[in-house]
């Protein structure tokens, strides 16, 4: 097909609410030499997102200004060093940034062919929730069959995903949410025990589930005011994986003892920093260990919600109410 010169894509005005996003048009991006170029058909709306919409969050030095981090599409232009994909590909890939547009650019090692029996929609909603709970859970948490993890958040999209691929590769999961309701989402996706953190403690949910045990990993996106009985919440040599501080990263009065008495390891990372090497190791890792899963069926995303490029603002508002369970979702083009 010929790419146009120019795209509609999704502007922002500053920092501040959903209302600072506005459609706009601009040039199309021309992909670098181990970049290919995608006709982008939908992308996935994750909290970096809004934190970079809010001021939070600048993009790394040299990414594209545009939000959005994961998307799907075609392929329609390649870099001279390109050698594994071509021009027709269906790939969905995490970005550095600019998805929320008509077309976008990704490092050839950070796309990912769709799934068997996948639409545009559910491959858009792959990339970030999976290469961050691979390299989280599985990789610095070290999360193995037989152990156990649980997950704060679990009827986010990154909860459902570690809900699902740790319960797949055997081990047990537990899970927190904002409702009854997400509670039982979260047990229907594989969790063995889920809490309502607004009900019950969560400290002492895990205690009643484990006999006393404690987990071996527990995933964390809240931060603050969830680190000392996340520590107390562990078994023995337990890990606590950090992946974002929603209320707070200063943490006052906080006993370190546990961690030396039961050998426990705090360890936490971000994804938009990492090299284009790192991230291409985790998307290998998953095209090894996670695509046959979804191409059986299993552990795929749970689309909440879709909404077309021009309502980008209302898909914001719904992801900032926490009301939703599984991912959110833009569609793009056909």
């Amino acid at each position: 097909m010929t790419v146009p010169q120019t795209m509609a894509f999704i502007a922002t005005d500053g920092g501040g609410g959903p209302e600072v996003m506005h459609p706009a048009t601009g040039p199309v991006p021309q992909p670098k030499v181990d970049e290919v170029l995608i006709r982008v058909q939908a992308a996935g709306v994750n909290r970096p997102d809004v934190a970079q919409r809010q001021g939070l969050y600048p993009p790394p030095p040299n990414a594209s200004p545009i939000l959005g981090l994961e998307v799907a599409g075609e392929v329609v232009a390649a870099g001279a060093a390109v050698n594994g994909l071509k021009i027709g590909d269906r790939v969905c890939a995490l970005t550095n940034g600019g998805a929320y547009a008509e077309y976008c650019v990704a490092p050839e090692p950070q796309c990912l062919p769709w799934p068997p029996g996948y639409d545009a929609v559910q491959a858009a909603a792959l990339p970030e929730n999976y290469f961050t709970v691979w390299a989280n859970v599985f990789i610095h948490g070290r999360l193995a069959r037989g152990e156990s993890l649980l997950v704060h958040g679990g009827s986010s999209g990154i909860g459902v995903t570690a809900i699902q691929l740790a319960e797949a590769f055997g081990a047990t999961v537990y899970a927190t949410a904002g409702s009854d309701e997400k509670a039982a989402a979260c047990r229907r996706l594989g969790a063995a025990g889920a809490i309502n953190y607004r009900r019950e403690d969560f400290l002492d949910a895990m205690k009643r589930f484990t006999d006393g045990r404690g987990v071996d990993v527990v995933l964390d996106m809240v931060g603050a005011p969830y680190v000392a009985r996340n520590i107390l919440a562990l078994a023995m040599d337990g890990r606590l994986v950090q992946i974002a501080f929603l209320q707070g990263s200063k943490v006052e009065n906080f006993d370190l003892m546990p961690v030396m008495t039961r050998r426990l390891t705090i360890t936490g990372s971000t994804m938009r920093p990492r090299t284009t090497e790192q991230k291409g190791a985790i998307a290998q890792a998953l095209r090894e260990n996670v695509w046959p899963v979804l191409a059986h069926g299993r552990c795929g995303p749970v689309i909440f919600a879709t909404f077309p490029l021009a309502e980008v603002a209302a898909a914001h508002a719904l992801m900032e109410s926490s009301t939703h369970v599984g991912k959110i979702v833009l569609r793009v083009a056909d």
